[in-house]
């Protein structure tokens, strides 16, 4: 049966509405944590993928390293003093991977203390990054998300670029080793130029409370304007993965925690050096 013009958008308005129908009536599912996949597809990836689609211009390779099911710790690098590339990776990951597998992310105790952006978190699959949580997500099969930086990753400056920071103490890689989950280590190269932090305000930024207070080309200097994204080119790549299956009586053994790591932290690193040199041009097609 062939569609009559205007079929598409018929389709399109009733699914709103029927979308519409069931929020308001609370006719939806979340999980344990808060997750809410039903408004993940409708509202919050399509705006993500506006913006690593079309204004990041977002290669992404490796995708088949990432397991079709089952659990997994992608790990990745951290960058961009507002931590966009978190929620790019999880939506690219999203529309890539063949079982269009959510990401669920650990995040900084920060981002659950911040009304609405607590609540968008949690929403998208977010929780905290704490290995009790990580090793219940994990034993439950799902993908998991981390970003073993933090805000020294997100918050340096731009001449550091690309410099990945050291890894605290690998609290990641316990929670991988107790439930015999692959990491997948995971670079990206883009972040760095879309708020590229010149200055660090750090009286401003203890008075705030915050980790930081960036001085960028654009802001402060063009208030609101300043957090429009410079249009950067992204590149992803996930690495293979690495086992851990063999070492889940090691958990508790520092040495073992600490090479474990370390050998994350170098493969990612060299994996951006390889993408930067594909991508001379931050700005490039």
């Amino acid at each position: 049966m062939v569609d009559r013009p205007g079929d598409h958008w018929d389709r399109k308005v009733a699914n709103g509405l029927a979308f519409l129908r069931r929020r308001l009536s609370g006719d939806y599912e979340v999980d344990e944590f808060g997750f809410d996949s039903e408004l993940t597809d409708a509202v919050f990836h399509p705006l993500l993928r506006l913006l690593y689609r079309d204004w990041f211009r977002t290669e992404v390779s490796g995708v088949e390293h990432v397991p079709v099911d089952g659990p997994a710790l992608v790990v990745g690098n951290h960058s961009g003093t507002v931590a966009l590339d978190a929620l790019i990776l999880s939506a690219a990951l999203h529309d890539k991977h063949p079982g269009h597998r959510y990401l669920r992310l650990l995040g900084a105790d920060l981002v659950f203390r911040m009304p609405v952006v607590s609540e968008i978190a949690r929403k998208t699959g977010g929780t905290v990054a704490c290995n009790p949580d990580a090793e219940r997500l994990l034993g439950g099969g799902d993908l998991v998300g981390v970003f073993p930086e933090g805000f020294k990753g997100i918050g340096k400056l731009y001449a550091d670029r690309y410099k990945l920071q050291r890894f605290g103490r690998g609290g990641f890689v316990s929670a991988a080793l107790r439930t015999g989950t692959p990491i997948v280590p995971v670079a990206i190269v883009g972040g760095e130029e879309i708020y590229p932090m010149l200055a660090d305000i750090k009286p401003l930024a203890r008075l705030l409370k915050l980790p930081y207070f960036p001085v960028t080309p654009t802001f402060p200097w063009l208030g609101p304007l300043g957090m429009v994204p410079l249009p950067s080119k992204w590149l992803i790549e996930f690495c293979p993965p690495i086992p851990t299956a063999h070492l889940t009586d090691s958990a508790d053994d520092p040495l073992v925690v600490f090479n474990l790591a370390d050998q994350v932290r170098e493969t990612i690193q060299q994996t951006v050096h390889t993408l930067l040199e594909r991508r001379p041009d931050p700005f490039g097609p």
